[in-house]
């Protein structure tokens, strides 16, 4: 087996942190020291980030533990770190995307979410790499190389937050930030034995998001436990006026319903499900564990339906690509990006997003033209978004009998760096999560067991949309299995 780099500093989560920080028993300086000293010896190997600024880490650091001296801590998290992935502004702040084309573009102000870390005392530590404009499943497609598995280097940590996953399962961060367009938290959540938490959409604010497609967009954590995820949702969740979809009364409380238990929940588990073509073996053994344990536990297992299921990833990349086309259009080296110069301005243009894109972001900009076009619009877009309606639909009466669904992540655990080389197999991979983006609702990855390499199994927990307190106690139960 390659190198194997999964470890988790002592105290190993945000809230085990956070609670050793105000007893006096650790400073945040030693706490971000052994997480440089973790960066500096194995992302060589991992490359979960982009940029790593040790100093002002430091800094910031001292600066927390100073206020706690005085009395004056912002709040029980302040001078804890968090990674943040490379799509999401951070002041002062390389937010390049993983794209040659936003190489050297440094942010100018903080993305909402960052606004709510920092006013909790947190410390935006690092920049994660990622799939080029979050576009990927694996964290190959970064312009800066992919990033490797902690768990086994030879495969990929999933995508496209596959640096902000691989930071927190290798130890380099107590939790990370990262952004979900069809699975891209939960998956390599999944993929590296962590919690990645998808949540509604609109609860948390897009504002500072670079867009990859705008109606499916969103930002979530990726932690050690569920705890710690409901602690950042928390933090993050709420409106915020400069997000223009973000929902206005939502709830609040995440943490506080954790431990309720989960006697008498309702678990859905769809038939279609486990009708995938190419679901493991391995995964297929390990939900149903999970099935048995909740039932073992008092829950009720439901039998749902979800027949449009089999139309979400043609849905998906039909919406997602004509977005992703519209959004990217804007970096022409002449308004935004990185200029590559040529003769005339048509050239320029050309050049710069023939050089600044790479092959997956193309691909996909090519399929949203085609999509958008005269003639085709009615065919593939409209319709598409007629099938997003009815998977709303189906999800909508399948909470009608259960409070959380149940069923895999991804049809197989992390797979070898080029082993998915044809991109249509690549994004059949997407089949169990792009569902979720597209109805809007929420879902959680919990890790559960390993595979016969010894690579982990992730469970989703899909709940109604603004239903992640039952997604979370669930999760959190579970886990606590393990």
């Amino acid at each position: 087996m390659a190198d194997a780099f999964v470890h988790r500093p002592s105290p190993a989560t945000l809230f085990e942190a956070a609670q050793a920080l105000n007893s006096g028993d650790l400073t945040a300086v030693a706490l971000c020291e052994q997480l440089v000293a973790r960066q500096q010896e194995i992302d060589g190997v991992v490359n979960g980030y982009r940029a790593f600024d040790a100093a002002s880490i430091l800094a910031q650091a001292q600066a927390a533990d100073d206020r706690r001296a005085a009395g004056n801590a912002i709040g029980m998290y302040d001078g804890l770190p968090i990674a943040i992935k490379d799509n999401i502004s951070v002041d002062g702040q390389t937010c390049g995307c993983a794209s040659q084309i936003l190489e050297g573009y440094t942010a100018r102000y903080d993305a909402t979410v960052v606004d709510r870390l920092t006013a909790a005392g947190m410390i935006c530590a690092g920049r994660t790499n990622m799939d080029e404009f979050a576009m990927g499943s694996s964290t190959e497609n970064s312009a800066y190389g992919p990033t490797r598995n902690p768990w086994n280097s030879d495969y990929v940590p999933g995508g496209s937050s596959g640096g902000s996953a691989a930071t927190v399962a290798s130890g380099q961060a107590l939790a990370a930030l990262g952004s979900d367009t069809g699975g891209s938290i939960r998956q390599p959540a999944s993929f590296c034995g962590i919690v990645g938490l998808k949540p509604t959409y609109g609860l948390v604010s897009r504002y500072g998001l670079v867009a990859y497609a705008s109606s499916l967009d969103q930002i979530g954590p990726l932690t050690a436990d569920v705890r710690d995820a409901a602690v950042l949702l928390d933090i993050i969740s709420g409106h915020d006026k400069m997000d223009s979809t973000s929902l206005p009364d939502v709830p609040t409380g995440y943490v506080s319903a954790l431990d309720e238990g989960v006697d008498g929940l309702r678990i859905g588990v769809p038939k279609e499900y486990f009708d995938v073509d190419g679901l493991a073996d391995d995964v297929r053994a390990g939900m149903d564990r999970a099935i048995e344990a909740y039932r073992s536990a008092g829950c009720c297992i439901v039998d749902v339906s979800l027949p449009t299921m089999k139309y979400a990833v043609a849905a998906y990349y039909v919406i997602a690509t004509a977005e992703a086309s519209s959004n990217l259009a804007r970096y022409d080296g002449i308004r935004y990006g990185k200029r590559f110069p040529n003769t005339d301005m048509m050239s320029t243009y050309l050049k710069t997003r023939e050089q600044g894109f790479g092959k997956e972001v193309k691909r996909r900009i090519i399929l949203g033209t085609y999509v958008l076009s005269s003639g085709y619009y009615d065919a593939y877009y409209l319709r598409a978004q007629k099938v997003r309606t009815l998977i709303r639909r189906d999800f909508t009466s399948a909470f009608e009998s259960c409070d959380v669904i149940l069923g895999p992540v991804s049809p197989t655990t992390a797979f070898q760096h080029g082993a998915m080389s044809d991109p249509l197999e690549m994004y059949l991979t997407d089949i169990y999560t792009v569902s979720v983006n597209l109805a809007g609702n929420c879902g959680v990855s919990v890790p559960y067991g390993t595979d016969g390499n010894g690579m982990p199994i992730g469970v989703q927990l899909i709940g109604n949309a603004l239903g992640e307190k039952a997604i979370l106690r669930a999760g959190h139960w579970l886990m606590s299995q393990t």
